[in-house]
């Protein structure tokens, strides 16, 4: 009975797990927890006790060391006091076609809220065309931008970069070519998850990174990413690779 009833419910998690992967785009972290859940619900009382006792032992470890990671993760999920600069830098996030993804959206809502406090400051919005991807990001990035009121004269495209540390690099080129220096404070807005390594990025490049939060709308797409956020912070941390 015992190992009828561990059957059934790893078989739910499994379906669950294939649901959050394939049919919800942003919850493929999810769905991968809940496929190795499914396989310890299965195999841990087909065990006997002296492995029972070694998997219990692996998976503690395994959980302070996701701790560790994730640590850090969580203490930069907020916005910097007084984040005040003469830059903003935008982030890119998904453009499916030519729309904004969700991740993107919440990225400019936080953006549109930081250049309404601070009028000075001018919007770097950085991010290239990627697969499946009708513009640029930071085109769409724009046209959102100026659709909610903000002058084309605050905003500048950097349209050429491919990943977090391409946004940075390019952004930080063109502010020094306006005769500023990122070295100085330079305002980051991203997603609050990915935060924690956007400013280890920036400040590895030579940046004094004054990080802005965007709040991840969803909160089942929040958590994937949270848990996403500590694999990819140690593997930058293990191997020192900005990504």
């Amino acid at each position: 009975m015992k190992h009828k009833l561990s059957l059934i419910l790893a078989g739910v998690c499994i379906l669950a797990g294939c649901v959050f992967r394939f049919a919800m785009p942003g919850h493929d972290f999810i769905g991968y927890l809940l496929w190795l859940l499914a396989v310890l619900i299965f195999a841990f009382p087909r065990l006997s006790k002296t492995w029972r006792i070694v998997l219990a032992a692996l998976l503690v470890l395994g959980a302070a060391a996701f701790a560790v990671f994730e640590a850090p993760v969580i203490s930069n999920a907020k916005t910097d006091a007084d984040p005040q600069s003469d830059y903003l830098i935008v982030l890119g996030a998904g453009v499916n076609g030519s729309a904004p993804s969700l991740s993107m959206v919440n990225r400019l809502e936080a953006a549109l809220d930081y250049l309404e406090a601070y009028p000075d400051a001018v919007a770097i919005v950085s991010g290239g065309q990627g697969a499946g991807e009708d513009v640029t990001e930071a085109s769409a990035m724009h046209d959102w931008l100026v659709a909610h009121g903000m002058p084309e004269s605050r905003i500048v495209q950097e349209d050429q970069s491919t990943s977090t540390r391409e946004n940075l690099e390019n952004s930080f080129a063109i502010i020094r070519s306006r005769g500023g220096d990122p070295a100085d404070g330079v305002a980051v807005v991203s997603s609050e998850y990915h935060l924690y390594r956007a400013k280890q990025m920036a400040r590895a490049l030579g940046a004094k990174p004054l990080g802005v939060a965007a709040e991840t709308t969803l909160p089942t797409m929040r958590a994937n990413y949270f848990i996403r956020e500590a694999f990819a912070a140690a593997y930058m941390q293990v191997f020192g690779v900005l990504y």
